[in-house]
């Protein structure tokens, strides 16, 4: 399948499938999204842990793991970081991307680099409050129990992969999160909104990030 990478609205890069039209990141701008959804609407959500164990969705750029590693940084907290995809971005894909130099950090370029080299399906030190595990597998083949605190939900739109945002799906993470975890997504529409009730999850619409309307947190 093609892939072009395109500059976002707020000057970083994503990916994008012409023939699906469909982007990995938001074209209004892929850093502001990550950091308004996950990190501000999931992460922010647990200051006081010493440990976090985050499971993500779509691990796809890497974008939603390098600023999760920065912005943890200093808190005191290890996070343990489980990255999901069944069609990893290739590593001549991931060097093109901007977002080294566009988070302001002065180690992102060795943190991107460390994450996209690390082996897949082995637990690999980042950062001293970083561990990242990447797993090659398809979100349906998910059988985690009480095994995280927090779930990013990165899976490409409804629109191009419904199967992906059934209610199949969201069982299998409720049964990965732990009592009281967390589920915070981009999407908003009634029908997800309809297969995390009926997986149990108690869901709440928020206020998207720029060029979005609104975003949805469930929690177990």
């Amino acid at each position: 399948m093609r892939r072009e990478i395109i500059r976002t609205d707020d000057g970083s890069t994503t990916i994008y499938l012409p023939d699906l039209e469909e982007n990995y990141h938001s074209r209004h701008g892929a850093i502001q999204e990550a950091r308004h959804v996950f990190l501000r609407h999931g992460l922010d959500l647990f200051p006081d842990k010493s440990e976090l164990c985050i499971l993500e969705i779509g691990f796809g750029t890497g974008l939603n793991a390098l600023l999760t590693a920065i912005e943890n940084e200093g808190t005191g907290r290890v996070i343990n970081y489980t990255g999901v995809e069944a069609y990893p971005v290739e590593a001549s894909e991931a060097s093109q991307m901007n977002y080294p130099e566009t988070v302001g950090h002065p180690m992102a370029d060795r943190i991107f680099a460390d994450m996209h080299k690390a082996e897949w399906e082995v637990e690999v030190s980042v950062m001293p409050s970083f561990q990242l595990t990447k797993r090659q597998q398809f979100f349906a083949d998910i059988n985690d129990e009480a095994a995280f605190d927090l779930v990013y939900f990165d899976a490409f739109g409804f629109r191009v992969q419904p199967e992906l945002w059934n209610e199949d799906i969201f069982c299998r993470m409720a049964r990965a999160l732990r009592p009281g975890g967390v589920l915070v997504t981009y999407a908003a529409r009634t029908i997800i909104r309809r297969n995390m009730e009926a997986a149990g999850f108690s869901v709440e619409k928020l206020a998207g990030p720029p060029g979005k309307r609104e975003m949805m947190r469930a929690r177990r």
